[in-house]
């Protein structure tokens, strides 16, 4: 294994029960470490059937999955299971404790973490994630934000190498969405961490290194934000979404109004603008 990938898939098949098409097919992909990757695709697309194969969650038919240098198999799949933190789209599957700091810490007690540390880490993940006055609280009685939060809180304090996010920003609204991942970014930085983001959200997906973009199971593109969205109306075409500066410049196009063909981010779409308009 390329000691600079951290994770290698290789012609995974995967089929559910009473389905008429594989949910994954011959799907194959490496991330490196330290990278974070938005994998994006429609509904249907195989994205959350992927996240789910990296740790054995699905019984695949076929291909390989390496995490970290070990072929996931019945041998290292509890080994494997403890380099990555999962955080799902429903955080109520997650919770276990009966309060905030009961649900983050249960994740530490069951690796044996001594108490003092055990602590530190509640502390820290909770705090990371704004919700340091809801220690006592019952997450049950949260709302479907805060529960979000502190679901990606228990993955945090097990500093897991690899962090997935399985549509894992979806009940927050744009402020919570974006000091969320404000937060991932910051314990990126610090831990080397990497980060896999399965996602509808396009400023989120703009935010990774790299997109990799799934079609009925397979990888059908991929490459930076700038690369994966210019390509405009395939993407709409595909039944996902643009960036607004992209869906602008589409409109302005065909208005007649001179364009760059690269991407564009707001602030140059701005810019470009500011241009045109001083030369008229």
């Amino acid at each position: 294994m390329d000691e600079n990938k951290i994770i290698e898939v290789a012609h995974l098949k995967y089929e559910y029960p009473q389905a008429n098409r594989l949910a994954l097919n011959d799907l194959s992909v490496s991330i490196n470490a330290g990278e974070w990757v938005a994998i994006i695709g429609h509904n249907g697309s195989g994205k959350s059937t992927f996240a789910k194969s990296l740790n054995g969650l699905l019984d695949l038919q076929s291909g390989s999955i390496t995490i970290d240098g070990l072929p996931l198999s019945i041998e290292t799949v509890w080994d494997i299971r403890r380099k990555i933190g999962m955080v799902f789209q429903n955080p109520d599957n997650q919770f276990v404790g009966a309060t905030v700091e009961d649900d983050v810490a249960f994740g530490l007690e069951n690796q044996g973490i001594e108490r003092t540390e055990m602590q530190r880490r509640v502390q820290d993940a909770v705090d990371r994630v704004g919700m340091t006055q809801f220690m006592t609280r019952e997450p049950s009685r949260l709302s479907g934000g805060q529960k979000q939060r502190v679901a990606l809180a228990g993955i945090i304090a097990q500093q897991p190498e690899i962090l997935i996010l399985d549509e894992a920003t979806s009940m927050l609204d744009p402020k919570g969405r974006q000091e969320v991942l404000e937060t991932i970014h910051t314990l990126k930085q610090e831990t080397n961490m990497t980060v896999l983001s399965i996602t509808h959200d396009i400023d989120e997906a703009a935010s990774a290194d790299r997109i990799v973009m799934l079609d009925k199971g397979q990888v059908i593109d991929q490459g930076t934000p700038a690369e994966i969205f210019a390509y405009g109306q395939r993407l709409l075409d595909l039944g996902l979404d643009v960036p607004y500066p992209e869906k602008l410049k589409a409109a302005l196009t065909k208005l007649g109004v001179p364009m760059p063909a690269d991407y564009l981010t707001t602030e140059r779409m701005v810019d470009h603008l500011w241009t045109l308009h001083s030369k008229m």
